[in-house]
């Protein structure tokens, strides 16, 4: 029998009918057109190879037996060619043993003749419905690596592309992972890029954010809890370490968890089991486990706030991911690839930067790294009335060519230097801790002692310049807003705060 085909609408499903009973192949070929689906048949099981092989199909529905072959083998080379095209399979002799091979070697489902129009048609719509979702959830996958996959981390900084030959060589380890780097670096990102090249991909990705919450609860965050555990419990929790079963757990800012809960850490990355809160079952998962600090944690091991064996644990593959001050050369790239994803998400046609932008976003330090830069890049888009971003629609901070590196300390924030003819609220306040230098008092002080002045005033000045908005002072000083009222509590910052 020659190929025929029988077309409707073409966005209706496209349907390969397989059957040697050329009476029922044609009226179930009209019916079927006749429902809006377009319909191709074939009388053989060579026809129908040769139609998979060169054609594009939403269904295959096919007989059991023909004269040049069994239809099993038949479903077998679909499956092959095409793993994801629904296969129905039909028979008037067979009997449920077939039906419970041909499902199991993959078919859709098994249908007895004589077939009945409404059970028919009910489940090719289910067999359809299913590869559609199939395909919007590829589709979904797709997007996800193109979002939180390598392809999405622009740079041409060596120390980048040493970084990604690092993950695709460790993404599927078992190996603790941990990323280390100042706030706004980009270690979520790399975090999720490394779940997305794993075979965990599949799997949950489950994020913490450890400096966020409160000591008192971030062991049941991540452990969960039993009702009765503690005031408030009055249920069972699931914690995060459960819940990323068979994915990814990412603990950001590790640093700041408590001796106690770095031994219940150190067990669950170590046995993969640990007991909820007020528990006494253990559960056992199946987690890999993906940290990042923007602390010196050998530091914090040689002043004893954390853990030696815990440090030993989890600083198996480490990645340094480096600051965006030092990746000079990467900032125009950067910039124009958050232009294009601002313009985009915004419904703005915003085309570039003038130069006189980019040399300023190419002096500016930067001290909230990549973060900070895709905030002013969204800030300068939704404030441009034309085509081009000038300096003038950039934050004070980046048009005032007066940020200067800080000297042998990891102060990643920008210092004022004073000029000849003005000086600003901040310099005056760094300078005021040695008037006859200005230079930083440091005599009799540890080097964290002598760090709070400028910091203190570094941090008021952001806030005054931001009438005391604590949200977007965080995100100009490249912090999360839970360290900065830690800092402001512990520098004395809130008692100045202006009544409001």
């Amino acid at each position: 029998m020659t190929q025929r085909s029988i077309k409707t609408k073409s966005d209706k499903p496209r349907l390969l009918v397989a059957d040697d009973d050329r009476w029922l192949l044609e009226s179930m070929a009209e019916w079927l057109a006749g429902l809006g689906y377009v319909v191709q048949t074939a009388s053989s099981i060579a026809q129908t190879k040769k139609m998979l092989s060169s054609g594009s199909f939403d269904l295959l529905l096919c007989d059991v037996r023909f004269e040049d072959g069994d239809g099993m083998s038949l479903l077998r080379f679909a499956k092959s060619k095409h793993p994801t095209l629904p296969v129905l399979m039909m028979s008037g002799y067979a009997g449920p043993d077939a039906a419970v091979e041909a499902v199991a070697a993959g078919a859709f489902d098994f249908l007895s003749k004589p077939i009945i129009d409404q059970e028919l048609q009910a489940a090719i719509d289910r067999a359809v419905q299913q590869q559609q979702i199939e395909a919007e959830n590829s589709l979904l996958r797709q997007q996800l690596d193109r979002r939180f996959g390598l392809e999405n981390i622009v740079s041409h900084d060596l120390r980048m592309l040493k970084i990604f030959d690092t993950l695709d060589s460790v993404a599927d380890a078992r190996a603790t992972l941990l990323i280390t780097g100042e706030n706004g670096t980009g270690k979520s990102m790399i975090a999720r890029a490394a779940h997305r090249k794993s075979s965990r991909r599949d799997g949950p990705f489950v994020e913490v954010a450890c400096g966020a919450l409160p000591d008192t609860l971030l062991e049941s965050e991540l452990f969960g809890h039993v009702a009765g555990a503690f005031t408030g419990a009055n249920a069972n929790k699931i914690g995060k370490f459960q819940q990323a079963h068979l994915g990814t757990l990412f603990l950001d800012e590790i640093g700041t968890a408590t001796p106690a809960l770095q031994v219940k850490l150190l067990r669950a990355l170590q046995e993969l089991q640990f007991e909820p809160l007020g528990g006494n079952e253990t559960i056992t998962v199946d987690t890999r486990t993906i940290l990042a600090t923007n602390e010196n944690l050998e530091q914090s091991v040689a002043e004893g706030k954390f853990r030696q064996d815990l440090y030993y644990r989890i600083n198996v593959i480490r990645i340094e991911l480096p600051p965006l001050r030092e990746r000079i050369d990467d900032i125009p790239l950067l910039a124009q690839h958050f232009l294009a994803r601002a313009c985009e998400e915004f419904q703005r046609n915003v085309e570039c930067f003038s130069p006189a932008a980019m040399q300023s976003m190419m002096q500016y330090r930067w001290p909230g790294n990549i973060r900070e830069l895709e905030n002013t890049v969204q800030r300068a888009v939704l404030l441009c009335k034309g085509r081009q971003i000038d300096s003038d629609l950039l934050p004070r901070a980046l048009q005032e060519p007066t940020f200067a590196p800080t000297s042998s300390t990891r102060l990643s924030t920008p210092v004022s230097t004073p000029s000849s003819h003005q000086s600003s609220p901040m310099s005056s306040e760094i300078s005021s801790t040695n008037p006859s230098s200005g230079a930083i008092a440091w005599k009799n002080k540890t080097l964290s002692e002598a760090l709070e002045e400028p910091e203190r005033a570094i941090i008021l000045e952001v806030l005054r310049a931001n009438q005391w908005n604590r949200n977007i002072t965080a995100d100009q000083l490249g912090i999360n807003r839970t360290t900065l009222y830690k800092k402001m509590k512990k520098l004395g910052i809130e008692a100045l705060e202006p009544a409001s």
